[in-house]
């Protein structure tokens, strides 16, 4: 019945969903055919876009352009999530039937035990709320330090505005680099490519149109003047009309269908194997210890009670709280560095990187391109050259880059921008990756057309048949080709990027193609300088003694990589090309990127390729990458790290965001988020190695013992306390030696450490079994609330005192100190615990208050499990070679 309750709803779920696509569907569809002053009547628009009161009202009826899945995350829902867990459902279950054996059924009703039991669950839902809230609060506000950017007309001007702010009627102008921020129809393109893999999964980017080109029953993703929420501009320019927004978008209706748990990291997948080998441990021992009481003590019903107590007193609830608690504290730490971690689970991987992939431009450089010289292809200054290489940055009308807008500043510097006014653009060749030029067609002031194109010098080359040399036109033959390619290789050794300039008179008319980019005239070279940073080198060996290796991936060409890598201290003895990259298999890339840290002119899927390589030879890879061509190696890359300065798509990629694009930044982030997988590690084999010792203590004292060693209730407020006592651990310290190397998580590890150090505890717990049967003779079953709180003290000291023994391979308190927070909150755990134990206050836990004959006891008790735990550290790190 209930299966059958489930497909209802889950068809019913899926049809909702349908319905939603469906409308979403029609309703662009209508658009996509509608005439172009008929949609814009629709939104009350015109070519000068909306007025700034318009859109204030588009923006209380529509909302914020954000997708939602329906996955409430109200603060309600977090407190229902934090007080329906199962720790404290079994607590309430305790208590409910607590209820009826202590107050209704008793002739003398005893309230004290149900408080505390309610006590608990009040207070750890309390806990568990408050650091949920904090994290939540830290996510929020370090999400709200990046956003991506719309270029929209308000009031007739662009303005630039967040995504989230663009509303129905919005007149969007785009260019390559931008997402997409809502459905639009196209009003206007410029050889506009738009990669729309993540609704279609089309390895290729398509063209977009401003008319209709589309039949009514092509696909909707087929409507060629159409641009979907979600999807970015690969090259040229564009203007379309926002038409639906947020959820109303055709991204919007199929998100619930879409949203789903992202695949699980080697981290959570290791947190996931332990949480089920305590879990099976337990399966194991409930029945174990439900049968040798029932038997042994006779009384099924607090034996039943008292196993269930035991394994959620087992359990390490406080997981989720530690986990959560951690990265938070790490994300809000490493956003002190400049450094914004869009996803928590990012963190760790940040601190499993052992190779890190980065561009060159503005990382290891300046980032301020400074055009350096003007040159023929003689390599003599020339004017010509400068001049033709301003026109063609200026007319195109895609994204300026850096080198564009070093040429722009040059030519007004030196005052030849009125040639302008002697030209028209009429048509464009955007740049691509593949191509790595781009061209335009201008027209002067006589009709004559010409046109100008400048790129990479080797793609360059291979389009022109002619050169400009010494003051004629000649053949580019081998005999010139090579003069040409030395002065180019000369001053590129020097570390000057180096791009061409060519011309080509009298082209065919219509609309301009690639076709049109051969037989053109080479005239020069510009020539770039973007000089190392000072830090830079002081970052790649600082990254280099903290285990992460650099390696350089470009697009720039071999001479520049490796003159501007010599200067900043990566390996430079071995590098390779795009074009070499490109004619080797699988196996031959895969031993190359372990000897080579140089790679240049790549493309994207070349870069994507080299990523990969590395993960396939078992690297915990980061790329870092601001650029449209660096989004394939973003995505392939365990730890996507981008700048908030970087091309939409970028920022959109990756996983973690500098605001400063510094290297030495993202060292101390490295560092960060190791401090912070260290303390979860901490916790995780505190909880693993306690656990196992404690079942261990259970079952001997329930074989060998009258009574019950513990009532659930003392059990359940010793879990509290010790819970209490690890509150600290988010915000400990994590000795320097643990940050010098990547961690990865290592299941095996967990395991054996729990084996090493599991009995240990269960030794010391046994001979305070002893000290309390012979020496306290608490030893029938009238004494047994003596006994209880004997092992109650004991056993919650051991464990607030083994946190300092286990988050250090050093000598605790001499050699390595807690933070603050540790040592306050573990010192008034143990307070509590020994004032509970020595005073009337025991009472309330159905325990006798302890003799002070039993402190001498208790001390040398601590001693020896804290000496003994110190030995066998020793012993575990030579034997494995670490500690945590």
């Amino acid at each position: 019945m209930k299966l059958n309750q489930n497909i209802f709803r889950f068809r019913k779920r899926n049809a909702q969903i349908q319905q939603k696509q469906n409308e979403s569907e029609k309703l662009l569809r209508n658009f996509a055919f509608l005439d172009l002053k008929d949609l814009f009547d629709h939104f009350s628009v015109s070519g000068s876009g909306l007025t700034a009161k318009q859109a204030e009202q588009l923006q209380e009826e529509y909302g914020k352009n954000i997708i939602t899945t329906g996955q409430s995350n109200t603060t309600l829902h977090r407190l229902v999530n934090a007080v329906v867990n199962p720790f404290n459902i079994v607590l309430l279950i305790i208590a409910v039937i607590t209820l009826f054996t202590d107050v209704i059924y008793s002739q003398h009703p005893d309230y004290v035990t149900v408080c505390i039991i309610l006590f608990l669950v009040i207070v750890s839902s309390l806990v568990a709320f408050i650091q949920g809230e904090r994290s939540n609060s830290a996510a929020e506000k370090l999400s709200k330090m990046i956003s991506n950017k719309a270029d929209v007309l308000r009031d007739g001007v662009q303005t630039e505005i967040p995504i989230e702010d663009v509303v129905p009627g919005d007149m969007v102008r785009l260019s390559a680099g931008d997402m997409i921020p809502a459905d639009i129809r196209f009003v206007f393109t410029k050889d506009a490519f738009v990669a729309q893999g993540s609704l279609t999964g089309e390895s290729n980017p398509v063209e977009k149109y401003a008319d209709i080109r589309s039949d009514r029953e092509d696909a909707l993703t087929d409507l060629q003047n159409i641009g979907f929420m979600g999807t970015n501009m690969v090259s040229g320019s564009a203007t379309g009309i926002v038409l639906a927004t947020n959820n109303e978008t055709y991204f919007g209706s199929m998100a619930k269908s879409l949203s789903g748990d992202r695949a699980k990291n080697s981290f959570e997948r290791g947190v996931d194997s332990v949480s089920s080998l305590l879990i099976r441990l337990m399966l194991v021992m409930v029945p174990v210890v439900l049968l040798i009481n029932g038997f042994t003590k006779g009384d099924w019903g607090d034996a039943l009670l008292f196993s269930i107590t035991i394994a959620v007193g087992l359990t390490p609830e406080m997981l989720p709280v530690i986990m959560t608690s951690t990265l938070a504290k790490g994300a809000v730490l490493m956003s002190k560095h400049q450094v914004i971690v869009k996803t928590l689970g990012a963190i760790q991987t940040f601190g499993e990187m052992d190779v890190l992939c980065t561009d060159k431009t503005g990382t290891l450089t300046e980032d301020r391109i400074i055009l350096e010289k003007y040159m023929n292809v003689v390599g003599d200054d020339d004017n010509r050259t400068l001049r033709h290489a301003f026109l063609n940055s200026y007319f195109q009308t895609g994204l300026k880059n850096l080198l564009d807008l070093a040429i722009i500043n040059r030519a007004h510097e030196n005052g030849i921008e009125a040639i302008l006014n002697s030209y028209t653009r009429l048509d464009e060749i955007p740049f691509d990756f593949s191509r790595r030029r781009m061209s335009v067609l201008l027209e002067d002031q006589n009709g004559k057309q010409q046109l100008v194109t400048k790129g990479a010098v080797e793609e360059m080359l291979a389009i022109c048949t002619y050169a400009e040399w010494n003051g004629k036109i000649l053949k580019l033959d081998e005999t010139l080709l090579q003069k040409v390619r030395s002065v180019y290789e000369q001053h590129n050794r020097d570390g000057l990027r180096m791009i061409a300039v060519a011309q080509k008179n009298d082209v065919a008319g219509g609309e301009l193609s690639v076709d049109d980019e051969r037989d053109l005239v080479l005239i020069g070279f510009v020539a770039f300088l973007d000089p190392p940073k000072e830090s830079a080198k002081a970052a790649v060996t600082a990254l280099d003694s903290h285990g992460v290796r650099t390696v350089v991936l470009t697009g720039d060409s071999e001479g520049v990589a490796v003159k501007v890598c010599s200067k900043v201290g990566v390996e430079t003895s071995c590098y390779l090309t795009g074009k070499e990259v490109e004619s080797m298999d699988d196996a031959a890339l895969s031993e190359s990127v372990e000897r080579c840290s140089i790679f240049a002119k790549l493309s994207p899927s070349q870069k994507e390729r080299v990523v990969k390589a590395l993960q396939t030879n078992g690297h915990t890879v980061g790329y870092m990458g601001d650029g449209i061509n660096d989004a394939p190696p973003l995505h392939q890359a365990d730890v996507g790290i981008s700048v908030d300065t970087a091309v939409d798509i970028a920022k959109e990629t990756a996983d973690i965001i500098l605001l400063k694009k510094d290297l030495m930044v993202l060292e101390k982030g490295v560092v960060a988020g190791r401090r912070t997988f260290g303390n979860i590690v901490k916790y995780i084999k505190m909880a693993a190695s306690g656990n196992f010792g404690n079942m261990i203590s259970v079952i001997v004292a329930s074989l060998f013992l009258p009574f019950l060693p513990m009532l659930p209730v003392q059990i359940l407020t010793q879990n509290l306390l010790c819970d209490f006592s690890q509150m600290g651990i988010p915000f400990d310290n994590v000795d320097l030696e643990y940050l010098q190397k990547p961690r990865k998580w290592e299941t095996r590890s967990i395991k054996s450490f729990m084996a090493f150090m599991g009995p240990l505890s269960s030794v010391f717990d046994i001979l305070c079994f002893a000290v309390m049967w012979w020496i306290i003779k608490a030893n029938t079953p009238a004494m047994a609330p003596l006994f209880q709180c004997g092992w109650f003290v004991f056993g919650t000291v051991s464990q607030v005192l083994v946190i300092h023994m286990i988050r250090s391979g050093k000598v605790p308190f001499v050699q390595s100190m807690a933070a603050k927070p540790l040592l306050l909150s573990t010192t008034i755990v143990a307070l509590a615990a020994v004032l509970v134990g020595f005073s009337a206050l025991a009472s309330g836990l159905d325990m006798a208050t302890l003799p002070l004959g039993f402190l001498p006891w208790l001390l040398l008790l601590l001693a020896g499990y804290c000496l003994s735990t110190q030995f066998f550290k020793a012993i575990y790190i030579r034997r494995f070679g670490e500690w945590l």
